[in-house]
């Protein structure tokens, strides 16, 4: 048997000398060792925070609708989800995200989510900017200049002349859109997890606010696809998990929970991320709550 080798003399006094003291990857190492821990007031806090933000725009969005519905009473109807659109939902859905995931195993993740936050920066401008319109036309006295303008854009000449965009909008609805550019630009920079909060909730009050089903049992078919759609996508394969790890747009909700709570003296760069896909399920949840309003306030007017 072979005598027991010696035993260093100089032993690193915490496991970070160690991993700093090792060669190559020392500090990938200790990434990897130390573990991040939240506190309970930070963890209540993001938990409370994502609760709040999946019930406002359901709240507002039926409240909205109501609105909605009445101001094209006279005119162009609201956007209406058939029992076939809800039937083919799923389907449609199911081959946009295969499709999403198929795009991030053969191109550049890099190239896609560029393209992706472009394309999210346009929508998610016009999105804010018709969520926040009404609070911003109060605030504006009545002496305030508001002049009207159209954006109208037509094909052909004469009898064949066919209108493809009339757009009324006025000086509020301009500064609505110049606020809302802001955001977009903070969003387009930095990603900051409030930018992207801020769309993700103007993208689903507007949801909830301009599409309508025509009966109950429109909802419910929608809610059982959507069901099989979430059951197989998540559980059934890696696809959904893949796309949504991958995928960088305000299709998410972020809440960052502080590592030594609110008066801690730590890091303020350590954070976890908590992240929740509103796609799918919010949306067809308040849209069956705002139909659910919009009849008992058709019922009461009568």
């Amino acid at each position: 048997m072979s005598a027991a080798e010696p035993v260093p003399e100089s032993v690193p006094e915490s496991l970070p000398e160690a991993l700093n003291s090792s060669a190559g990857n020392g500090s990938d190492a200790l990434n990897a060792t130390v573990r991040f821990t939240a506190t309970p007031e930070g963890t209540a806090l993001a938990y409370g925070s994502l609760l709040f933000m999946a019930l406002l725009p359901i709240f507002f969005g039926a409240l909205r609708s109501v609105r909605c519905s009445k101001s094209k009473n006279g005119g162009e109807m609201p956007e209406t989800i058939t029992s076939r659109d809800a039937a083919r939902f799923p389907i449609i859905a199911s081959c946009t995200l295969f499709g999403l995931y198929l795009f991030f195993k053969l191109f550049s993740q890099e190239y896609i989510n560029l393209l992706l936050s472009l394309y999210f920066f346009v929508l998610g401008v016009l999105a804010l900017s018709h969520t926040i319109s009404p609070l911003i036309s109060s605030v504006f006295p009545a002496s305030f200049p508001n002049k009207p303008y159209q954006l109208l854009f037509t094909q052909g000449t004469g009898e064949n002349k066919e209108e493809i965009l009339n757009y009324e909008f006025d000086t509020k609805s301009l500064v609505c859109l110049l606020l809302s550019s802001v955001v977009g630009v903070w969003y387009l920079l930095k990603k900051h997890w409030i930018a992207n909060n801020l769309f993700g909730l103007a993208f689903a009050l507007n949801g909830v606010e301009l599409l309508h089903l025509n009966n109950v049992s429109t909802g419910c078919i929608l809610l059982g696809g959507l069901f099989v759609y979430d059951v197989f996508w998540v559980f059934g394969t890696n696809v959904m998990v893949t796309v949504a790890k991958s995928f960088e747009a305000p299709i998410k909700w972020f809440m960052e929970i502080l590592e030594k709570g609110f008066a801690g003296h730590g890091n303020p760069g350590k954070i976890m991320e908590i992240e929740t896909v509103i796609f799918q399920a919010w949306k067809s949840h308040g849209i069956l709550v705002s139909l659910s309003h919009n009849y008992s306030v058709l019922l009461s007017s009568h």
